[in-house]
């Protein structure tokens, strides 16, 4: 099977170079920078953007072994850096620094085929071409005369980065190197997917005994599914009620995934994690906290069972944000189940999702043979409200935004808006606000209203309701909530926030 291997060289992008590829029907895999080989499947290599610079002493370079003549290559901001400067080039900081949405203007080029003269690109640099080598062509260049694309024989560069949806024509850019340049043929479907996937779980799980961490969740639900299919009854569901969880949404959880026919067990432990979460108001260390309960119950639970390894969930945009896709990815977030883990664990790890982004989990929950309803939930973090309750995490503060969200979520649901973004949630903010209530002065607790558009989780548009909804939904909380005076409406787009709060 063809493929195009992904050099990761920590941009919080590379992983959607290698969704969009997989998009084309191509299979595509990410490898580390310091030790990969080109396999006789590979048809193309793509170097990733990075946050380091060239010249900077112990900064990221090509190996020394790699051929650059081979096959085509593809160096995007950080890689096309490291190709100019292997060629003989030279990259330099100063005032070439460009950020956002630039219009660049392309040449004639394979790369560019039934590409506008000019396009929209997204910029993401501070470094820039000073200089290139005698035999090295500039195919684009941005408004400002920045150089933007690059072309030596099989190689090309470019400046900006044609994964993200705000690059005009990218997809197209992209398929241009893919199934233009590199002749890759297109022999890559979600069934493929799944029939690896069963395999590699198979090998990796063995005859061992496996717990499921299940959260009821889109992502754990799927994983938990594909890995009956491939280990049967070696596998145990273990559903633990942290006491974090939307009003009434153990039960509705617990339904769905007996009609899974999931072998579930049912753990109650509420005391354990509001104790351990008595006086910690720090997001990083909140998390740490919950995954480490997690892992003392599913522990606990694994030594009764006779279990050896624990499934966990685990998609692509918790590993970026958690900065464990490369050892030089910016950490934006520690998720409880990759940075929030313990160093120390007695169960092994088996996490057959780490490579996917949502919608990719959703398709697979789908050729399962999963209820579309169910596939078709909101995402609700692992951590539950634990990460929606802003500071410390207390039981009172838990049912005043359970009862909130589920207001929230009503109120959609009562106009027919429910289905109309990616996802909807309330926070509950640690700042009491002044309010008036029955004509008394009141003061209590201020809920956050928020909701996003998406497609894998890695950039967010805040989504648009009518007004009269979120009308609605305020008046509700404050009315039926004594503890809440003021709600307000999250306008944030990702980047620059991220979609949960903490």
């Amino acid at each position: 099977m063809h493929e195009i291997l992904i050099v990761d060289y920590g941009s919080q992008y590379t992983p959607l170079l290698a969704r969009r590829i997989r998009e084309m029907g191509v299979f595509s895999r990410v490898v580390d920078n310091k030790r990969f080989d080109i396999t006789k499947e590979a048809r193309g290599v793509i170097l990733s953007g990075g946050p380091q610079s060239v010249y900077d002493p112990g900064s990221l370079r090509l190996p020394e072994s790699f051929d650059l003549i081979r096959v085509p290559t593809l160096g995007i901001c950080y890689g096309m850096h490291l190709l100019v400067e292997r060629l003989g080039g030279r990259i330099s900081a100063g005032s070439g620094g460009e950020y956002g949405a630039t219009m660049v203007g392309v040449d004639k080029d394979e790369l560019f085929e039934g590409i506008p003269d000019k396009l929209k690109a997204w910029m993401s640099h501070g470094d820039s071409v000073e200089s290139l080598s005698e035999d090295c062509e500039v195919i684009a260049r941005s408004s400002r005369g920045i150089v933007a694309g690059i072309r030596k024989g099989l190689l090309r560069g470019l400046q900006f980065h044609p994964e993200v949806c705000h690059t005009e024509c990218g997809n197209r850019i992209l398929s241009n190197f893919v199934r233009g340049i590199c002749k890759a043929e297109v022999n890559w479907s979600i069934e493929v997917l799944e029939k690896d996937l069963i395999e590699g779980i198979k090998r990796q799980a063995g005859e061992e005994k496996v717990i499921a961490g299940l959260s009821g969740g889109v992502d754990s639900s799927v994983a938990a599914v594909i890995t009956s299919r491939a280990i049967g009854t070696n596998l145990t569901g273990v559903f633990v009620d942290h006491g974090l969880m939307r009003e009434r949404e153990s039960d509705e959880i617990l339904s769905i995934l007996r009609e899974l026919r999931m072998n579930v067990r049912i753990l109650d432990a509420k005391d354990l994690f509001f104790s351990r979460l008595e006086g910690v108001a720090d997001p990083e260390q909140k998390r740490r906290v919950i995954g480490e309960a997690f892992i003392e119950v599913f522990e606990k639970e694994a030594r009764r069972l006779g279990a050896t390894v624990l499934l966990q969930g685990t998609i692509m945009s918790d590993v970026i944000e958690s900065g464990s896709s490369s050892g030089t990815t910016d950490k934006i977030k520690s998720h409880h189940n990759v940075g929030g883990l313990p160093e120390r664990m007695t169960l092994k790890l088996l996490e057959p999702l780490r490579q996917l982004f949502k919608d990719e989990v959703r398709l697979l929950g789908k050729s399962l043979g999963i209820p579309d309803a169910f596939l078709n939930r909101h995402p609700f973090p692992g951590p539950g409200l634990g990460v929606r309750v802003l500071g410390e995490v207390t039981p009172e503060k838990a049912k005043i935004l359970q009862q909130a969200d589920r207001i929230f979520l009503e109120t959609l649901r009562n106009n027919e808006e429910d289905r109309s973004s990616w996802q909807a949630f309330a926070v509950l903010l640690p700042v009491s606000s002044v309010g008036v209530k029955g004509d008394r002065r009141s003061c209590g607790y201020v809920i956050a209203l928020r909701a996003v558009d998406s497609s894998e989780g890695m950039t967010a548009t805040s989504h648009e309701f009518p007004w009269y909804v979120l009308k609605e939904a305020a008046s509700r909380i404050i009315g039926e909530i004594p503890q809440v005076s003021r709600v307000v409406y999250d306008l944030t787009d990702k980047p620059p926030a991220t979609i949960e709060w903490e």
